[in-house]
């Protein structure tokens, strides 16, 4: 299944959003607060009997995800993206940080419910809105996913396609997602050179969250998280992006999973939504 060519417009919530690609690769002023902590994993519920107490921000953000949890069942992700979730810049599959997201959610959510993590690599480096319409029938729904951690963005102010085509496309992928039952949180660009010269690459990274906030998905902030560890000494540009100037590093793929795998627990209100000790 591919989604049409055209998908009628929806009025879109207007959402400002002043943490996305600066007009220049320099370090950031600090960021006040972020969603998650990332020196240290999330703090879990340790055991799970019935259904967890949801947190009241957090309610049915990834629903699916949380009933799983709470009846102690498998959890099955497809990381669907482009080349940062494919892992290039990364030194091995195991490096990319949908690799490292399977590791570190079962290290979050512990032995003891007897629960297995899966995650899917769907991403292909290159991929803009309109090639990832074309494959997600069969690279992620017919995987039968509970969750869909979907990265998008970073190609299309690139290839060439509107930002309007790119929200019509996101819009319609979430809608097809959720029709299958499964949970869906969106990531957004990358905080890197290459995106930074890029003329109105951020109002793509604003047409996402316009999109999140009008269909209630929650987003994994990857540009504002990318700022904090720079600003917070965390890690250098140099550090996170490899030097291409737009892929990250095993460092920065490492970084990006542990935050990755907390913003999934809080929004399936598992996790405190804690401000970041880095």
């Amino acid at each position: 299944m591919s989604i049409p060519a055209r998908v009628s417009l929806v009025p879109v919530l207007g959402l400002t959003l002043t943490a996305l690609c600066a007009p220049a690769w320099s370090e950031p002023a600090p960021l006040p607060v972020l969603h998650v902590g990332l020196d240290a994993p999330a703090p879990v519920r340790p055991a799970f009997s019935g259904r967890p107490a949801l947190h009241a921000r957090t309610l049915a953000r990834l629903p699916r995800v949380a009933g799983l949890v709470a009846e102690g069942r498998d959890i099955r992700i497809v990381a669907f993206g482009s080349s940062s979730t494919e892992g290039i810049g990364a030194s091995s599959p195991a490096s990319a940080y949908p690799a490292q997201l399977q590791e570190d959610l079962e290290a979050r959510l512990g032995k003891a419910g007897h629960q297995s993590v899966t995650v899917i690599n769907r991403g292909k480096g290159g991929d803009d809105s309109e090639a990832m319409a074309q494959r997600l029938a069969r690279d992620v729904l017919a995987e039968k996913p509970d969750l869909v951690v979907w990265q998008t963005g970073s190609n299309d102010p690139m290839t060439g396609v509107s930002v309007e085509r790119f929200a019509e496309l996101t819009r319609a992928g979430i809608l097809a997602i959720r029709a299958t039952g499964a949970d869906v949180i969106l990531m957004d660009q990358q905080w890197c050179k290459r995106l930074s010269g890029t003329a109105g690459s951020e109002r793509y990274g604003t047409a996402l969250h316009e999109v999140a906030t009008e269909l209630g998905v929650p987003v994994i902030r990857r540009n504002a998280l990318m700022r904090a560890w720079v600003a917070k000494g965390l890690l250098t540009p140099t550090q996170m992006i490899g030097p291409d100037g737009l892929h990250m590093t095993d460092a920065g793929y490492d970084q990006l999973a542990k935050a990755a795998s907390a913003q999934i627990l809080v929004n399936a209100g598992l996790a405190e939504d804690a401000p970041a000790r880095n």
